[in-house]
């Protein structure tokens, strides 16, 4: 598995948060010489706002001239981010019902997806609140969710891995490896039992990181309990993280994605970046 970054796409969906996403995508090409796409990728308006009666005709018109509108404000924060030479980006975009698929496909030939954390207070348009977490599970990559609230930094000083023995936890670190490098401070927070050390066939994850020549801490706390994800995201504030790490959990049942627990707290309420992968 490659541990280069040659090519982030950053998802766009409307003008709220986008420089934020823009200029984060755009900071990382520089630093990793990597190219930037953006897809655009939202559901027409007039697909969620149920439409009835006489108001349907211009409320149809309306919803048009919102999702337009909505498309040119995004195209013109990416031209004026985007303005200045030095990182490859270019843009598409793709409006209709199937906008989550079209993206996580797209997703399939990237190395770094950068999304947005669901806003529950956007109504009319955009994506599902489970985009996040179904574009995850179904192009198989790695994503930067990026906050809807609060100051977004370009560059990751210090970060934070929330590690557990598990698949995703260890794709989550491979994908963000090329990040890490760059770090100043790398900090391992982990729960349960003690983990196996040097002396096994295997190292444990500090080890695995030195090989990278990424120098880390180990904060081992108690056993993993209810509300783990709160206190995932208060250690990250005591640490002043700018960056957290982790996997993303859940299953598939009928035709909906069940998070678990941690995964649904972080991505609900989270006061940062943070890395996931599925």
């Amino acid at each position: 598995m490659t541990t280069e970054i040659r090519n982030f796409l950053v998802h766009l969906d409307g003008p709220d948060r986008a420089e934020e996403r823009l200029l984060l995508g755009r900071q990382l090409a520089a630093a990793h010489s990597a190219a930037v796409r953006v897809l655009y990728a939202a559901v027409p308006a007039a697909l969620i706002v149920p439409l009835a009666g006489e108001a349907a005709g211009p409320m149809a018109e309306a919803l048009v001239a919102f999702d337009e509108e909505r498309r040119l404000k995004a195209r013109r924060v990416f031209d004026a981010c985007m303005r200045q030479p030095g990182v490859r980006a270019s843009w598409s975009e793709v409006s209709d019902i199937a906008a989550q698929g079209t993206f996580a496909r797209s997703a399939m030939y990237c190395d770094l997806m950068i999304l947005g954390q669901h806003d529950p207070s956007q109504i009319g348009g955009g994506v599902p609140g489970h985009f996040v977490e179904g574009v995850l599970m179904q192009s198989g990559k790695p994503a930067i969710v990026v906050p809807y609230t609060g100051p977004v930094g370009t560059s990751f000083d210090t970060v934070v891995i929330a590690w557990k023995e598990t698949a995703e936890a260890a794709r989550a670190v491979t994908a963000a490896i090329p990040l890490l490098k760059r770090a100043g401070r790398v900090h391992v927070l982990s729960w349960g039992t003690e983990p196996v050390g040097m002396d096994a066939p295997w190292p444990d994850l500090p080890g695995y990181l030195a090989l990278h020549g990424i120098q880390s801490e180990w904060h081992r706390n108690g056993p993993e309990e209810p509300g783990v994800g709160e206190q995932i995201l208060s250690r990250c504030a005591d640490l002043c993280a700018d960056l957290l790490v982790m996997g993303c959990y859940g299953h598939a049942r009928a035709r909906e994605w069940m998070l678990g627990g941690t995964s649904r707290t972080l991505l609900e309420s989270m006061t940062l970046p943070v890395l996931m992968s599925h």
